[in-house]
């Protein structure tokens, strides 16, 4: 009844908060076209990696599977269900092994994006007690979930349905605790890295809603695909809405009213989901019908564009500027250093951590190929070898290291709502290196094996191409962090400085307007061109 009732409202605030979206990626979606012309005219310079890179991604494996007893709500009864987590990390629970053996239909599909792993009841607990205030189980009632065993381990998400798990021992809770995260941390890097125009247009349209509404810096809700990034975009602002307003009508004691209230979440955020699948392709089409003309003007008119960005550019520059860089002096570059410290100690330990686990398991698999039979066996080692990176257990000691990463007082001085975005960036690039570690070796290795004489020189072949490869680690790993750590210092500084610019300069950049072209308009934004004029006043200090 619930649902029935909050349809209409539920439809019209998404409906305004996505077509006002759509408007943003329009615009943004031309700039974007812009600079991928430009960059693919140009070109760009910066070392090459020496690094192989898989071009066809590992498909067709499964990434870990093993028994876990789930929590059904329907029954309110814990079952032990059979879970396997395939190569697109999604989480998919069958009824048993023998089910999933026969190929039968999985009983829960889960996509981890937006979620976070907890290990306690406790923890879990209290995010629901935060979830809707007021309502609070009193001292001595029955919480709302009893978790049979002492290792819970519970999916908890601030809109969408949670997941309860739990396991017999601390050493299956740590393990199934790395899986979770691992598909959690892959899920939410949802949006594709290889579109040049789609995917910027798409995050430079949600940093530009939300900057309209004051929300500045880095957003943890910016995790999973498109459709689910606008779901949490609507959800953000929909939410506390839907709490005053159901939050008085739920009805029983506390702990039902919880459970009714994630119901109703979940059902609002699918419903959300769907309108915001619609809305957002029918705009993508749109955009991309439009696509042929935009890139043919561009690419004759590329020279007046630039000549035109350039002149917008040098008149903000001349207006922004002084304001900026007497910001910059007095509220960032104090920082920097502080801020370089954190993030490099636990990144660069972790990024150590993961050369140590490549170099033992090589030489373990070359020790094995010495004991127990040669080239007979080295397909099934190499086969074990080019999982590596995606084994959640054997990376996790690399993962974990970030888990130190803390900004302190800096959190708080920046505005940065959590730490996360940049723990989860350094855990990819991790995981990327090290598949690309696994792959250059396997490349070398398949060369010289038809070269080999033996035991012993396939032993020497792989200790010589362990150390090659290990060069080309070190080479990467030092530009991959540099990369890092500049772009961890730009998503900390720059919405700060954009905070605190606003008052004065934000008002006056209407005025700028009239110096583009109507011709150039889809290239060329007033609000891109500022936001790359205060990166600029903080470029050389972070380059430094």
């Amino acid at each position: 009844p619930c649902l029935m009732w909050l349809c209409c409202p539920v439809a019209e605030k998404t409906g305004k908060v996505l077509g006002e979206f759509c408007r943003c990626y329009k615009e943004q979606f031309g700039v974007a076209l812009f600079n991928s012309v430009r960059y693919e005219i140009e070109g760009t310079g910066g070392p090459q990696p020496q690094l192989l890179h898989r071009k066809v991604p590992l498909e067709d494996h499964v990434i870990y599977s093993g028994n876990i007893f789930q929590y059904i709500e329907e029954n309110k009864k814990w079952r032990n269900r059979f879970c396997v987590v395939p190569h697109n990390y999604g989480l998919v629970l069958y009824e048993n092994k023998l089910a999933y053996e026969r190929e039968l239909q999985p009983r829960v599909l889960v996509n981890s994006a937006g979620y976070k792993v907890l290990t306690s009841v406790e923890q879990y607990l209290e995010l629901v007690n935060n979830s809707l205030p007021g309502v609070t189980p009193k001292s001595g009632h029955s919480p709302m979930l009893k978790c049979p065993t002492d290792f819970p381990l519970i999916l908890w998400h601030p809109y969408a349905r949670h997941y309860y798990f739990c396991v017999m021992t601390g050493k299956e809770q740590e393990k199934w605790r790395a899986v979770f995260q691992d598909c959690v941390r892959h899920c939410n890097n949802g949006i594709s890295e290889d579109s040049r125009v789609e995917a910027p247009a798409f995050t430079d349209a949600i940093r530009m809603y939300r900057q309209s509404r004051e929300q500045y810096g880095t957003w943890d809700m910016l995790c999973g695909n498109e459709t689910q990034v606008l779901s949490n975009l609507v959800m953000e602002e929909l939410l506390p809405e839907l709490r005053s307003t159901i939050g008085p009508r739920l009805k029983g004691k506390a702990p039902e009213r919880q459970r009714t209230w994630i119901q109703v979440s979940d059902a609002v955020y699918r419903m959300v989901y769907e309108l915001a699948q619609a809305q957002y392709d029918a705009a993508v089409a749109r955009c991309e019908q439009e696509r042929p003309q935009l890139e043919s003007t561009i690419r004759t008119d590329m020279d007046q564009i630039i000549t035109s960005k350039e002149h917008l550019a040098s008149k903000i520059r001349a207006f922004v500027l002084p304001k900026a860089e007497v910001c910059v002096r007095n509220h960032v570059q104090p920082y920097i250093s502080s801020i370089l410290e954190a993030l490099m100690t636990p990144t660069s330990q972790g990024f150590a951590e993961a050369r140590e686990v490549f170099f033992k398991e090589v030489t373990d698999m070359n020790m094995n190929v010495v004991n127990e039979g040669g080239l007979e066996k080295l397909v099934e080692y190499m086969e074990k070898l080019s999982h590596l990176a995606f084994h959640p257990v054997k990376m996790q000691s690399c993962y974990e290291k970030m888990d130190q990463l803390k900004l302190e007082g800096l959190q708080q001085r920046f505005d940065v709502s959590s730490t996360s975005v940049f723990k989860q960036r350094a855990q990819i690039h991790m995981r990327q290196q090290m598949d690309d570690a696994v792959y250059t070796f396997e490349t070398l290795l398949h060369q010289e094996l038809g070269k080999l004489q033996g035991k012993d020189d396939l032993c020497k072949s792989i200790q010589r191409i362990l150390e090659r490869v290990l060069k080309k680690f070190d080479y990467d790993s030092s530009t991959v962090r540099k990369k890092f750590f500049r772009e961890a210092l730009l998503q900390i500084t720059i919405p700060f400085l954009l905070k605190k610019l606003a008052p004065t300069c934000k008002g006056e950049l209407a005025k700028f307007q009239e110096l583009i072209f109507e011709d150039f308009a889809s290239f060329i934004l007033v609000e891109n061109t500022y936001e790359e004029v205060v990166l600029q006043s903080v470029m050389k200090d972070i380059m430094q």
